[in-house]
Parts: C-alpha cells; sequence; structure tokens
C-alpha cells in the first residue's frame, strides 16, 4: 500500500476539511474556500464538490488545492497530520496513529475561521452603509449605519492580511486579533439568528429594523 492509498483509505474529504479549520454543517454541506461564496455550496464526504464552482476531487485534491502542492506533497502531508506512516518506498501503514495538531496547523484552521468570520461582518457592514444611511440632510445618523463607516476599512485591511499576507503576518493577526475576530463572530451569529427570526438587528439591547 504506498502513501496515496493509505491516505485515502484513512482519510476522507470531510475529515481533513474539519482537521484544516472548514465549518461542515450537519447536512455536509461547507461554505466553499475555493470561491466568494456566502451560502455553503461545497458538498463534503468522501469526496468533495462545489456546486457553485465545480471544484471537485477527493482528500488529496482538497489538500492540494488547500495549501498549493502537488499530489505527492498533499498525500505526505495528510500523512503527517494524521498519523499514517511509510517508509522511504511509500509503503503505509492501513491504520492511523492520532496525533495532537501542530502549530501550524492550529494556525492554518484560525485563518480559515478568521477569514470566514470577517468576511461575513464585512457583507453586514456594507449592507448597513447602505440600508441605515441618512436620508436627509440632518437625520440622527443610525449606531449601525456608522459603525459601518468606522469598522469597514479595519475589517477590509485584516481580511486583506488573511487573504494575502505573510506567515508572520497572519500568524501576528491570529495572535494578536484572535479575540477580538471571535467577539465579532459572536456578534454576527447573533444579528444571523435574529434575522431568521424575523426580528431585525439588535445593538445594546435596542432593536434596529
Amino acid at each position: 500500500m504506498n502513501v496515496f492509498e493509505a491516505v485515502k483509505e484513512n482519510v476522507t474529504a470531510r475529515q481533513a476539511a474539519e482537521m484544516y479549520g472548514i465549518r461542515v454543517n450537519r447536512n455536509g454541506m461547507a461554505s466553499c474556500i475555493f470561491h466568494d461564496g456566502r451560502h455553503p455550496s461545497m458538498k463534503v464526504d468522501r469526496r468533495f464538490h462545489c456546486f457553485g464552482c465545480q471544484a471537485d476531487g477527493d482528500v488529496i485534491d482538497l489538500a492540494a488545492r488547500l495549501y498549493g502542492l502537488n499530489n505527492l506533497g498533499a498525500a505526505m502531508k495528510l500523512a503527517a497530520d494524521f498519523g499514517i506512516s511509510y517508509d522511504n518506498k511509500g509503503r503505509a501503514s492501513p491504520r492511523p496513529v492520532k496525533k495532537k495538531l501542530s502549530e501550524e496547523l492550529r494556525s492554518r484552521q484560525a485563518e480559515i475561521q478568521y477569514y470566514q468570520i470577517l468576511s461575513d461582518y464585512n457583507r453586514l457592514l456594507e449592507k448597513w452603509k447602505t440600508e441605515y444611511a441618512p436620508s436627509e440632510p440632518g437625520e440622527e445618523w443610525h449606531p449601525l449605519f456608522v459603525e459601518a463607516l468606522q469598522k469597514q476599512a479595519y475589517t477590509e485591511y485584516l481580511l486583506d492580511i488573511l487573504l494575502a499576507g505573510t506567515v508572520e503576518d497572519k500568524a501576528a493577526l491570529v495572535k494578536g486579533q484572535g479575540k477580538e475576530v471571535m467577539q465579532i463572530g459572536e456578534r454576527v451569529s447573533g444579528f444571523a439568528a435574529r434575522h431568521r427570526a424575523g426580528r431585525g438587528y439588535t445593538l445594546t439591547g435596542t432593536d434596529c429594523r
């Protein structure tokens, strides 16, 4: 059994997706990280398939696209991350050994999670900037409109770092702004829950419809 066969036998695309920080819901759907989509469009099971951008493949293809590796590099990374041992001839053990996530892997998971949170928040800010803009001179500015003006440039700056920054810049963001981003995530989730319930937005206890 070579490294490709061992990885495919022991690791599904869903296991790898969750290991690398991609949130998969109970129906096996996830937001595709290979294109900018607002809704879960990627089915993740033993293989993965995005109904939006048509990205498709097995667990090795997923890791290869996620980390910019060739198939061999992706298979070796999966084997290392899931504790699948193999010798220099490519033979591998059919049973993976549980292994703690490395610091690098945890950081990568956080980067993906923070990018999703900040993308959702940025879309909210864009919506608020239009929806709550004053309609006439002298009108009192809505708190969510003010927040959009104050926070959008900063949010886009953080997104740029997570998308195209250096490894050091991303690590510094994860370490320095992690708590702040998670608080934003909780707030965005609260807005989404209220929206689904048809109750509008809430800001410091005040309904904003």
